[in-house]
């Protein structure tokens, strides 16, 4: 069989949202690529398969890169990460910007995402979105991020961890203005919440516990409003 890589989306929490699709082609690749060995390992024991594991992630060097690159040429070769769109916010897309380049057939499983997910549960009108992935540590590069979406009418979504959400949502407030947001944590897990607000009033722990994992949605320039904020301050 010629080599090929597909592009599989994997449970962001609920492994009950693995498509059939999904499925098949993981238990029928030859091998997989994937972002931690021990993750991937639970979802081969849940599918009751057992595949060769080969390791892509911001370590690897650009030679281990290209063996991968090789890997697809000859097999059937499985892409993912740990939860969600592999090349999203992801290493995987150099691999598959290599493997385009090398005339080499990839081929993608849609499935889930915290992104759209995310959007979907905080009822803001997002016709146009920007996905930023997580920002920057330093606060001037955070501001070079999010203000030329200071007047955008774009809704901004990102990901943040729970030690540094507060202060992603401060940044957010210095340099969106008075917005509403929407905290999205844990999702499609057993303790998903979704907790509304406005910048830059944040929620109690005890209303959005700092624990799990956190999807940002900051809704974008409603037209007409007249924001209380002054850039950069």
């Amino acid at each position: 069989m010629d080599g090929r890589l597909v592009l599989v989306a994997t449970p962001i929490g609920n492994l009950e949202d693995l498509s059939d699709r999904a499925r098949r082609e993981l238990s029928e690749a030859e091998s997989w690529i994937v972002e931690d060995t021990r993750v991937s390992g639970r979802l081969q024991t849940v599918l009751g398969v057992k595949k060769p594991m080969r390791v892509l992630n911001e370590h690897s060097h650009p030679r281990q890169v290209a063996a991968l690159v090789e890997l697809a040429r000859t097999e059937r070769t499985a892409l993912l990460t740990d939860a969600g769109s592999p090349a999203v916010s992801d290493p995987g897309t150099e691999l598959v910007d290599l493997c385009l380049d090398e005339g080499i057939e990839v081929d993608a499983v849609p499935g889930p995402s915290a992104v759209t997910t995310a959007l979907a549960l905080a009822g803001f009108f997002a016709q146009r979105f920007v996905f930023l992935g997580f920002l920057a540590r330093k606060p001037g590069q955070v501001s070079e991020t999010l203000r030329p979406f200071a007047d955008s009418t774009m809704t901004v979504v990102l990901f943040e961890s729970p030690h540094r959400v507060d202060k992603t949502l401060e940044a957010c407030a210095r340099d969106l203005g008075s917005r509403r947001y929407a905290l999205c944590r844990e999702l499609t897990k057993m303790h998903q919440q979704v907790w509304r607000g406005t910048l830059p009033g944040l929620p109690s722990s005890t209303d959005v516990p700092r624990k799990g994992e956190f999807t940002i949605v900051v809704e974008g320039k409603r037209k007409g409003q007249d924001l209380d904020r002054t850039p950069g301050v």
